[in-house]
């Protein structure tokens, strides 16, 4: 996930995360409400309504937008939706996989490969590119609540399978999929709640990108997380500090 958080960081130093915190409220209660429908709308029996609940609260979504986001999924006019995962190439042939929650699969797809077309991409065949990843557990903790050596010892004792640490990006856990509730509780237990817990797409390799390619990419990945049914956007890509600086300037 180096690439993907790198342009997040790019992002936030543009302050475009303020301006879209309406989106992104939107975004974290149809994962609610999606979360809710599928299993129990009871956290303590839901793993996937736990997470999305705890996610909603690090990012300070009010108590009373995710209470009406699990009253969505068990109302009679619940809406239905989709859970589908589009895969591409973007500029500089780097691979993109984008999750998309959407009411409508029809306009979702036609978003989704029109966004790929009109920014140097080409949209694929499920397949053609999650090959190149990891379906793994994401668990995130600011780099100020343990050192490398306290996070690193805390997430072997625990179960996790790597910790990427580094000081401006904070410490990422990564486990099984299957052992993501198990870690992250053992971890929360040490270190108090983390910023973020999720199922993402780890690339086992990254194709470094820079110059027109790196901007490129930048703009297609931007494009992607603006649309209302895209969920998440991953990507195996690397920018270099001196390549980020200049994108954020």
């Amino acid at each position: 996930m180096a690439g993907h958080s790198k342009f997040k960081n790019i992002m936030h130093r543009k302050g475009r995360q303020d301006a879209a915190r309406a989106k992104l409220f939107t975004k974290l209660a149809r994962e609610i409400t999606v979360a809710a429908k599928a299993g129990q709308p009871d956290p303590g029996f839901n793993p996937r309504l736990r997470l999305a609940i705890a996610n909603a609260r690090a990012e300070s979504m009010p108590k009373d937008n995710i209470d009406r986001a699990i009253k969505k999924a068990i109302g009679a006019d619940a809406e239905s939706y989709e859970e589908i995962r589009y895969e591409g190439f973007g500029p500089g042939g780097v691979g993109v996989i984008v999750e998309v929650l959407t009411d409508n699969r029809n306009r979702a797809a036609a978003n989704v490969r029109s966004i790929f077309g009109k920014n140097g991409g080409n949209l694929g065949e499920t397949g053609a590119v999650s090959f190149m990843f990891d379906r793994v557990g994401e668990i995130a903790y600011p780099a100020a609540v343990a050192s490398e050596d306290a996070m690193m010892e805390a997430a072997i004792e625990a179960g996790a399978q790597d910790v990427e640490s580094d000081a401006e990006d904070g410490h990422t856990v990564y486990t099984a999929f299957e052992e993501l509730n198990a870690v992250s509780e053992a971890l929360e237990a040490r270190f108090g709640p983390a910023a973020s817990t999720r199922i993402v797409w780890r690339p086992r390799s990254l194709t470094p990108v820079q110059g027109e390619t790196a901007a490129g990419l930048v703009k297609l990945i931007e494009a992607l997380e603006d649309d209302d049914d895209v969920q998440n956007v991953y990507v195996n890509s690397e920018i270099d500090a001196a390549e980020m600086a200049r994108l954020a300037g």
